[in-house]
């Protein structure tokens, strides 16, 4: 059968000389490269990841996770292209050159898109490494979106048939339109290096950010963005920059500190506040948490008036003990004794300025179990103990009247 140019003008000038011959050719390389890949992705590419999967070693299970081979298969067909493509006949040069350069461009970005996933490998498992500290997320998309702009770079100039400094030169002038366009991306990058090198935040870290609603656990840290997983489990994105611009509270230095604070006040009701009587000081010396503050503070008291009061029987002559300097030392000493507060942290119990709700008596302690479940759990107990026996003391502690006290006042009216 002979082929005439005029009955497919459909093709470009390049293919009508000889056309029956080089279509036969093209439809035999086109075969072939079917052929290449479909045995390649169906045989070949399962066989291998069937292999990495079996092995031992972990890493590589991530380049079929990432499907590095997967990107970088087509590099097979395009290389059978660029070689057969010269022996199609009736191929004018500057067709053929077209096509060779296109083949070369598309070259250019299976390898970028293989590079970008070998950095996704890479960056999988630098963070499951249980020794990983710093982020370098970060790092990686900046990696990623320089490769990509050097590989559009060099698929344009060879699209054109340029050296790629042609427009590698150009890129000066249009320095101040990129910093405008990429203005929170620079922004961000600089402040991932910042919070990275100085290792202000890492993956895993509670963090407060009042400004931007977040109260949780930093999930990501990517170039653009940190996430973070508030409490209620919504996820707030903050924009990475805004971490040198806004202040933050990373709750990471109580986590590795192994304490956990306490810090909240009882008030007592200044009206129950007086001395204690002999038979209360009796009665308290057999408390086993108090009896040596009781023995001690009595021969303290003792000894000071007798040197220094003239009529120790009168009140205002003597120093005495009171009920709440012995509630204080009770809980004191009950804290030391607690087998859940952390004893080599700061400890301290003090009295604060009376304010109109009372005397407040502050708890200032750790609790030696970071883990908020087992922290609320010990900062209740100690509470639901010290409310309930401060009245043995005698002590009141404040309410502010409610409609019942009301009520209670009426009907005794």
């Amino acid at each position: 059968m002979e082929f005439r140019a005029d009955s497919i003008s459909w093709l470009p000038d390049a293919l009508r000389s000889g056309t029956g011959e080089t279509l036969l050719v093209i439809a035999l390389i086109a075969v072939v490269v079917l052929v290449i890949d479909q045995i390649g992705r169906r045989y070949v590419l399962r066989l291998i990841h069937n292999i990495l999967k079996r092995s031992p070693m972990k890493w590589d299970d991530l380049l079929v996770e990432h499907k590095v081979l997967l990107r970088a298969f087509p590099i097979i067909p395009l290389v059978v292209l660029q070689v057969t493509a010269p022996v199609v006949p009736g191929l004018s040069d500057g067709f053929l050159g077209f096509v060779l350069r296109l083949l070369d461009a598309t070259m250019v970005l299976v390898v970028a898109r293989t590079i970008a996933a070998l950095f996704s490998v890479f960056l999988s498992f630098y963070e499951r490494n249980p020794n990983t500290r710093r982020p370098i997320k970060s790092y990686v998309q900046l990696a990623t979106v320089f490769l990509y702009v050097v590989a559009g770079i060099f698929m344009v100039a060879r699209l054109i048939d340029q050296s790629p400094w042609y427009f590698i030169s150009g890129l000066g002038a249009m320095m101040a339109i990129i910093t405008l366009v990429f203005r929170d991306t620079l922004l961000s990058l600089v402040a991932g290096v910042q919070l990275t090198n100085n290792d202000l935040l890492r993956v895993g870290d509670w963090i407060e950010m009042p400004q931007f609603n977040a109260d949780g656990f930093v999930i990501d840290i990517a170039l653009n963005t940190v996430s973070v997983q508030n409490w209620d489990k919504t996820i707030t994105v903050v924009p990475t920059h805004k971490f040198l611009e806004h202040s933050f509270k990373n709750w990471r230095g109580m986590q590795e500190s192994g304490g956990r604070r306490i810090k909240r006040s009882l008030y007592v009701n200044m009206a129950s506040i007086r001395f204690l009587t002999d038979e209360e000081a009796d009665r308290f010396s057999r408390f086993a948490l108090l009896k040596d503050y009781i023995r001690e503070k009595q021969y303290e008291l003792e000894t000071y008036n007798a040197a220094y009061a003239d009529d120790p029987e009168a009140i205002v002559n003597a120093r005495r003990l009171t009920n709440i300097g012995t509630f204080r030392a009770y809980i004191t000493n009950y804290l030391r004794s607690h087998p859940s507060i952390h004893q080599d942290l700061t400890f301290l119990v003090r009295q604060l300025q009376p304010t109109a709700e009372g005397v407040p008596i502050e708890i200032y302690v750790f609790v030696n179990d970071v883990r908020w479940v087992i922290y609320e759990g010990v900062q209740a107990d100690i509470f639901d103990h010290l409310l309930a026996i401060a009245p043995e003391f005698g002590l009141h502690i404040y309410q502010r009247p409610s409609s019942y006290d009301l009520e209670a006042v009426r009907a005794e009216v």
